[in-house]
């Protein structure tokens, strides 16, 4: 007899856990309301098969699809409901029921006809005969069914937004003591010409996360990019630091906006066979602004210009940028698409089409209802998710040593007599490195359209923290070379220079496997995380410029390379081995990882024992008289 279906390689891990961790095991016969469950046993205690396992992962992925990793329910609490087992218990609340008073197949015959009850229940809200949908699988209109060219434009775009935004809070580092020098300040009130537009970038998200939630990903990018542009103006115009310190923080608060909803716009576009790919060229873009700034403004300052004039290319720039997204960036929400739609159809036949409905209508748009979800929720996901806690954390320390060791750049070179343009071109060494984890990425993302098929569609997001693994590991390398090489005059400037393309292809690798881990943990949540994880790693990135040139002045750049190496040797480096493997385990007590790889694990991990068995009672039928066959039926 055939078994029924291959189980993936990684079962074997998730069997371990199954077996050995201690939150799984019989149902207790006790156990009655109010009694907390983790995700383990909501996911595990009762028998599901192939065909029920897939309804529910049909109509995750409806969701996931349809919000884009903004789902405007939360998910329900984890826990025994008496009326799921027993309907005539919502007539006594308080009276807590034994479920030894029910027989094991009652039990299970209620349990397997909630669950598709429950199944066909989300699927009707989403097929309601009024509300209005795809026309069908192939409908030209949904962005998921555009040909490839046009969303690779599409992506490119973004990509472009993005480069723009990071590039200009790199780009004035080069022109502050000039900047300093023309106003009078001091060297720290001039560092907050980044920290500024650092800060500018936690209190953006709050904004543009829900504004493209309302109205679309198009009107909130035309209208940040717009602003923008203009208030580059203001920086070139600006005749006292006061008026630049306001300006820059403007500038961080829309510029960040392609940070925020660029996530969002991939996953609107592309499917998740092929998503890795688009998100490793925005997260380069993300390290291509920072690095191509200093080597911009480097060369604009050596040519004998003003440092006003590293503000009019920034806004040259930026207006070229809006001009691309006028002509190229079509709306990719789906939820807004179908709303444009439902007023078009509405407004042609206003009394045919009177109940006609999108679901983006249906949605809490009270102050409340948005404050809960682009405001309470990510913090709340950061306090109460160890995930996105530690994962948080962990790329703000690496975001912010990143930070530090650009400082470092300056020290290093100008004193080995490199001009200010020459300094920029140390950075194009990152900038290559960062190209390099975007290629290695892609690389070993090849497997993955395989494990999305084994995995019917979710496979453990742990499987994306390979590259991780690698990076964390030339991250500590290069910390130690650019310190140690950077140090001494006598050593070629090529070697410390070449510490550029460890650091940055480190830094992207780092960055992409965990930003995916992100996604692929908290799927129709990831927005919420990703806007957690912005807040927090701006913040970090603030304050590192406000003390890292200090600190390798005062400490030396090998001793201060030395503490930043170490603390990746002891807290950054062991990270991504222990979440791979332990990752599950964690998962499986959030309440917002919804843990579909731990589900399908399990019921494949049925099927599976139940086939073997199958087959082990036919062999036995097929050769009587061994005694087993009583024993094992």
């Amino acid at each position: 007899m055939d078994t029924p279906h291959h189980i993936p390689t990684r079962t074997k891990h998730l069997s371990w856990l199954l077996e050995t961790h201690p939150v799984i095991q019989a149902p207790n016969p006790d156990f009655g309301v109010g009694d907390r469950r983790s995700s383990w046993t909501w996911l595990d205690q009762d028998p599901m098969s192939l065909s029920d396992l897939d309804d529910e992962l049909a109509v995750e992925a409806e969701r996931i699809q349809r919000y884009g990793g903004n789902d405007p329910e939360d998910p329900p609490p984890r826990r025994f409901s008496i009326d799921s087992r027993n309907p005539e218990a919502a007539e006594a609340p308080n009276r807590r029921m034994s479920t030894r008073r029910m027989s094991t197949r009652r039990m299970s015959t209620m349990t397997k006809a909630t669950r598709r009850m429950s199944v066909m229940s989300r699927a009707t809200v989403l097929l309601d005969p009024e509300e209005l949908n795809w026309d069908g699988p192939d409908d030209p209109t949904n962005p998921q069914n555009w040909t490839d060219r046009r969303k690779w434009g599409i992506t490119f775009v973004i990509v472009l937004m993005t480069v723009c935004g990071t590039f200009a809070s790199s780009a004035p580092t080069v022109a502050t003591r000039f900047i300093i020098a023309d106003f009078g300040i001091s060297r720290e009130v001039g560092d907050l010409i980044t920290s500024m537009f650092l800060l500018g970038y936690v209190l953006g998200p709050f904004f543009w996360g829900p504004g493209s939630e309302l109205v679309g990903r198009r009107p909130v990018f035309l209208f940040t990019m717009s602003v923008y542009t203009i208030l580059h103006l203001g920086l070139a115009l600006a005749k006292n630091i006061q008026t630049m310190l306001v300006i820059r923080f403007f500038g961080g608060f829309f510029g960040v906006a392609p940070l925020v909803n660029a996530g969002g716009l991939i996953a609107d576009i592309w499917n998740v066979e092929k998503r890795g790919t688009a998100v490793s060229l925005f997260a380069l873009g993300v390290f291509v602004g920072p690095v191509s700034g200093p080597l911009v403004s480097g060369y604009i300052l050596q040519s004998g210009l003003e440092w006003q004039w590293v503000f009019w290319v920034m806004m040259i720039f930026s207006g070229f940028c809006s001009a691309v997204t006028i002509i190229f960036l079509p709306e990719t929400y789906a939820p807004v698409i179908l709303l444009k739609k439902v007023k078009a159809l509405r407004k042609a036949d206003p009394h045919g089409n009177k109940h006609l409905f999108a679901a983006h209508e249906k949605q809490d748009w009270s102050i409340g209802g948005v404050l809960s979800r682009t405001l309470f929720r990510p913090f709340k996901m950061l306090v109460g998710e160890s995930i996105l806690l530690f994962v948080t954390i962990y790329l703000s320390v690496v975001y912010g040593v990143l930070y530090a060791l650009f400082q470092a750049f300056p020290i290093i070179f100008l004193k080995r007599g490199f001009t200010i343009g020459q300094n920029g071109l140390v950075f194009l060494s990152v900038g290559i490195g960062s190209a390099s984890g975007t290629a290695l990425n892609i690389f070993i993302s090849r497997h993955y359209p395989k494990l999305i098929k084994a995995w019917r569609g979710f496979p453990p997001p742990e499987e994306r923290l390979l590259g991780a693994m690698v990076g964390c590991t030339t991250f500590v390398i290069g910390i130690f070379w650019l310190g140690w090489s950077g140090q001494y005059a006598s050593v070629p400037w090529y070697v410390p220079a070449l510490s550029g393309v460890v650091l940055g292809f480190s830094v992207c690798i780092i960055f992409i496997s965990f930003l995916s881990y992100l996604v692929e943990t908290y799927l129709m949540y990831s927005a919420s995380a990703f806007a957690a994880n912005t807040i927090v790693r701006s913040l970090f990135a603030a304050a590192f410029p406000l003390f890292t040139v200090q600190f390798f002045t005062n400490l030396g750049v090998n001793w201060a390379a030395t503490i930043l190496g170490g603390v990746g040797l002891l807290l950054l480096l062991p990270v991504p081995f222990l979440f791979y493997k332990y990752g599950a385990r964690i998962r499986a007590n959030s309440k917002f990882a919804p843990c579909l790889d731990l589900k399908i694990a399990k019921v494949m991990a049925e099927e599976a024992a139940a086939a073997e068995k199958t087959t082990t009672i036919a062999d036995l039928s097929d050769h009587p008289g061994t005694g087993k066959e009583k024993d094992m039926v």
